[in-house]
């Protein structure tokens, strides 16, 4: 099951990883080199001129709405989207054509407390144009192709750029509204060198870490502890395995608490690696799910003696922050795969498949304890009342009828 979802979770980052291209051609212009980038299927080209430090650009986007915006910009400090110069291309509300204008992304954007206003930039942007794929017969559409040029004069000895893309559904007037939320949206952030052409390495390493955050948390919180708790359900009254359960649900949880230990620290890494990104209800749910977690641990090492008073408050307890733990868990995994942008992946096919089939084990288990409760009840019943022996075992209620 756990390698079957892994398997699902590396394919889908695999495709989406090989479906964006880059192209140096335009239909006016050429470019010396070009980059994909690592969201939403952009990509960028760009000849730079050392003799007068400007930079020729064009960057690839595409709509999400026939009424959305899609932008590109420079942060001239530091790779992130508050205090970015952009340009945002949108259609017109008054003619319906393409139109291209500049804005600041001060700290007020992220409130949302005003509508965003175009205002000139700041930076030495020498010219700027946006078209759409298609020529003039082309229209606003989703998934329409745009191309937004600029030519940029860059600080001498200025090598690296902090640029910035999104795209969103709506505009109001001549404002942007906020974009979607997704992993995908917050992360559309790059720097790159304009002479050798490569990205920053930090960039790779946040998706890197994001996948093995999501892998780890999702074998740990998602079917591992949800494991060890159907065990400790289900196999306590199996006399055959005497203590041999108790083994073996420790075993599954301290496993689980353990790799989720590192799942989460990988987390709070990714947290520091990503100023002013933050997933609220994901990372609240983590703490909480990590803090119960914490709390059965402990709970091993204060475990009264089946003859102590206490153990029946032990129990409740026990029982109380284990459900709520797997249920947080799993919710969070969930949760986890919204903000990672796979919402509708494979991977979360696999991991779903793999969750059900753990769900069918259980109510299956569940059943058949059930049906054994109610046949020893019943037994115990007829043997009250004399109608079996103490020493009739399964056929005794068979045995008892006849005679």
């Amino acid at each position: 099951m756990i390698l079957l979802f892994l398997l699902f979770l590396f394919s889908s980052h695999v495709n989406t990883a090989f479906s964006a291209h880059c192209s140096t051609t335009t239909a006016t212009k050429s470019f010396q080199k070009c980059m994909t980038l690592p969201t939403q299927q952009a990509s960028i080209a760009w000849t730079f001129h050392p003799h007068n430090a400007t930079l020729d650009l064009c960057f690839f986007g595409t709509f999400i709405s026939p009424s959305g915006w899609v932008g590109w910009g420079i942060n001239p400090t530091s790779a992130e989207m508050t205090g970015t110069r952009a340009l945002v291309a949108f259609p017109d509300p008054n003619s319906g054509q393409l139109v291209l204008l500049p804005y600041i992304l001060d700290p007020t954007v992220k409130l949302q407390k005003s509508p965003l206003l175009s205002r000139p930039l700041d930076i030495h942007l020498l010219s700027s144009s946006a078209t759409l794929y298609g020529g003039k017969m082309a229209t606003i559409h989703n998934g329409a192709a745009v191309q937004i040029y600029a030519t940029v004069k860059l600080e001498t000895n200025k090598t690296k750029i902090h640029h910035v893309w999104n795209r969103g559904l709506y505009v109001q007037g001549y404002s942007p509204t906020i974009h979607p939320t997704t992993s995908n949206d917050l992360s559309s952030i790059a720097t790159f060198d304009i002479f050798s052409g490569s990205a920053a390495t930090q960039h790779n390493n946040i998706n890197i870490l994001k996948l093995v955050h999501g892998i780890i948390n999702a074998i740990a919180w998602g079917l591992l502890l949800p494991m060890g708790a159907v065990t400790a359900r289900y196999l306590r009254h199996v006399q055959a395995l005497g203590p041999t359960w108790f083994y073996v649900h420790s075993g599954i949880q301290l496993s689980a608490f353990s790799l989720g230990t590192v799942g989460f620290a990988i987390g709070i890494r990714l947290g520091e690696m990503s100023p002013g990104i933050t997933y609220g209800l994901h990372r609240k749910l983590g703490f909480a799910a990590f803090c119960l977690g914490a709390l059965q641990t402990l709970a091993l090492l204060f475990r009264p003696k089946t003859t102590h008073k206490f153990r029946k408050y032990w129990k409740s307890y026990h029982h109380f922050v284990g459900y709520a733990c797997v249920v947080l868990g799993v919710v969070n995994v969930f949760q986890g795969f919204e903000v990672m942008g796979e919402s509708r992946s494979y991977a979360k096919l696999g991991y779903c498949l793999c969750l059900s089939t753990l769900v069918g084990v259980s109510i299956a288990l569940e059943v058949n304890s059930w049906v054994i409760f109610c046949r020893k009840s019943k037994e115990d019943k007829m043997r009250r009342e004399g109608l079996i022996s103490g020493s009739d075992k399964g056929s005794g209620i068979h045995s008892g009828i006849h005679s």
